[in-house]
C-alpha cells in the first residue's frame, strides 16, 4: 500500500487534473488560491501575537473575495450601468473553494493548532475533487485528521459506494426527470401560463432542486468515504420543517452554518439587541442570495427568506391545537419556500412576479396548455417517489428492516443487488441523455 504522503500527492494530482479537464487554463486560479492561502496562513500564524495577524487575515480575505467578485459578479455589476464587456467565464466551484479558504484562514487566526505547514496538504484540502463542484463546504478542522492520518476500510468503502450510487440516482433518475416538467413550465410565456401548469412546474422544481443538491452532496460524501474522508451531512429532510428557521438548519447545512459562524456571530449575532439582531439576519440572507448567483432574483430570494425569519422571530401562529398548528406550520413552510423557488428559478424578476400571479390567478382564456399533457406514467411515478423520499419515511423503514431477521440474514446480498439495480438504471439514463456534471452547478 502507498505511504500516506504518496496517497495525498496522488489525490492532489487527481483533483487538479479533474479541475483542469473542466476548466483548462483556469486551473491556475485554483493553484493561485492554494499558494496565496498557504502563504497567508503562515503569516497569520507567525504574527498571531501582534496586530499584524489581523492585518494579514484582512488582506487574505480581501484577495479571496476579490477573485470571487471578479469572476462571478463583474458582468452583473457592469450590466446595472448598461456597460457591456466581454463575458467573464465563471470557474467551476469557485464559491465553494473560496469559502473553504476563508474559513481555513479565520480558523487559523482563532486556533493556532489548525495551521497547516505542508502546502500539499492544504492544496489537497482546497482542491479535493469529490465536493469541488457543488459542495458541501468542508471546513479544514473537520478533515484535518483525515488528511494526515485517515484510515480506509472495506466497510467505509462499501458505505461510500452505497451513498454515491444513491446520490447519482437522486440526480439522474429523479432530479433530471422532474427538471423536464419544471423547465417546460418556466419556458412558457408567463402570460400564457395556466394555473395548473404553474403549480405543477413549481412543485417539480421544488423537488428537483432538493434532489439535485442533496444528490450531489451524497455523491461527494460517498466519494469521500471511499478515500477515507468523512464529510459532514449537508441535508436533513428540509421540507418537513415547520418554519424557515428550521428549514435553514436542515437545508444546505454547510452553507448556513458557514454564514452563522463566520458572518452572523462576528457581526454580533443576537447579543447586541433586537434591532441589531434583525439587521444582522437581513445582512446574512442578503449575502446568502448574492452567494448563489449574480442576479436580482437571487438577491430577492435571499431577502424573501430573511424577511420570514424576522417575522417568525417576532410572532407565531396563534393556534393552541398542537396537531392543527403542526399541519398549518408545514403548509406555511412549503408555501413560502416554493414562492421563493420561483424567484430562484425564473430568468428575471418580471417573469418571477408574473409566474407567482399565475399561481393564484385562473383564466379560462389560457386553454392552450394543460398540465396533464406534460406528464406520463414515468413522471407521475418519479413525482410520487420524490415526495416520499424527501421525508424520513425511508430512514424509518430502514430502521425497521435492521430489526427484521430476514433482512439481516440476507443484507449481504440485498445491498449489492440494490446498488446494481440503481447503477443499471443510471447507466441507461446516462446513455439516453448527454450528461455533463460540470454544467449543472456553477456557484
Amino acid at each position: 500500500m502507498l505511504p500516506r504522503s504518496w496517497r495525498n500527492y496522488f489525490l492532489l494530482i487527481v483533483s487538479l487534473t479533474f479541475y483542469a479537464i473542466g476548466e483548462e487554463e483556469l486551473v491556475l486560479v485554483m493553484i493561485s488560491s492554494i499558494i496565496v492561502n498557504y502563504v497567508a496562513g503562515g503569516l497569520i500564524n507567525r504574527y498571531r501575537d501582534s496586530d499584524k495577524a489581523r492585518y494579514y487575515l484582512g488582506i487574505a480575505i480581501f484577495l479571496n473575495l476579490g477573485v470571487l467578485i471578479y469572476f462571478k459578479y463583474t458582468n452583473f455589476i457592469f450590466d446595472q450601468f448598461a456597460f457591456k464587456i466581454e463575458n467573464i467565464h465563471l470557474p467551476i466551484g469557485i464559491s465553494f473553494f473560496t469559502f473553504q479558504s476563508i474559513s481555513y484562514l479565520i480558523d487559523v487566526y482563532r486556533e493556532p493548532t489548525l495551521y497547516q505547514k505542508n502546502p500539499f496538504k492544504l492544496g489537497l484540502y482546497i482542491s479535493l475533487f469529490p465536493q469541488l463542484i457543488a459542495g458541501p463546504i468542508v471546513r479544514y478542522a473537520d478533515i484535518a485528521k483525515d488528511i494526515s492520518s485517515r484510515t480506509e476500510s472495506a466497510e467505509l468503502f462499501k458505505s461510500g459506494v452505497l451513498r454515491f450510487v444513491t446520490g447519482l440516482a437522486k440526480k439522474l433518475l429523479i432530479a433530471n426527470t422532474l427538471a423536464l416538467i419544471a423547465d417546460t413550465a418556466f419556458y412558457m410565456p408567463a402570460e400564457e401560463l395556466p394555473l395548473s401548469m404553474a403549480w405543477l412546474g413549481i412543485i417539480c422544481y421544488t423537488l428537483q432542486i432538493y434532489f439535485d443538491f442533496s444528490g450531489y452532496s451524497d455523491m461527494a460524501i460517498g466519494l469521500g468515504r471511499m478515500f477515507g474522508f468523512r464529510f459532514l451531512e449537508n441535508f436533513n429532510y428540509p421540507y418537513i420543517s415547520k418554519s424557515i428557521q428550521e428549514f435553514w438548519r436542515r437545508w444546505h447545512i454547510s452553507l448556513s452554518s458557514w454564514f452563522r459562524d463566520y458572518v452572523y456571530i462576528p457581526l454580533g449575532g443576537n447579543r447586541l439587541g433586537e434591532r441589531r439582531t434583525y439587521l444582522n439576519l437581513i445582512g446574512v440572507f442578503l449575502l446568502t442570495g448574492i452567494w448563489h448567483g449574480a442576479s436580482w432574483n437571487f438577491i430577492v430570494w435571499g431577502l424573501w427568506h430573511g424577511a420570514f425569519i424576522l417575522i417568525e422571530k417576532s410572532s407565531s401562529l396563534p393556534i393552541n391545537n398542537a396537531a392543527l398548528k403542526s399541519v398549518l406550520s408545514r403548509v406555511y413552510l412549503l408555501f413560502v419556500v416554493m414562492i421563493g423557488w420561483v424567484f430562484f428559478r425564473a430568468e428575471d424578476l418580471s417573469y418571477a412576479l408574473e409566474y407567482i400571479k399565475h399561481l393564484v390567478w385562473y383564466s379560462s382564456e389560457n386553454t392552450n396548455y394543460y398540465a396533464l399533457y406534460y406528464v406520463n406514467a414515468k413522471s407521475i411515478l418519479v413525482l410520487i417517489l420524490a415526495i416520499i423520499i424527501s421525508t424520513p419515511i425511508k430512514r424509518i423503514l430502514l430502521r425497521k428492516l435492521d430489526s427484521n431477521t430476514f433482512f439481516v440474514n440476507y443484507k449481504a446480498y440485498i445491498l449489492p443487488l440494490y446498488i446494481g439495480v440503481l447503477m443499471m438504471l443510471c447507466t441507461i439514463e446516462m446513455a439516453s441523455n448527454s450528461f455533463n456534471p460540470f454544467i449543472y452547478f456553477r456557484f
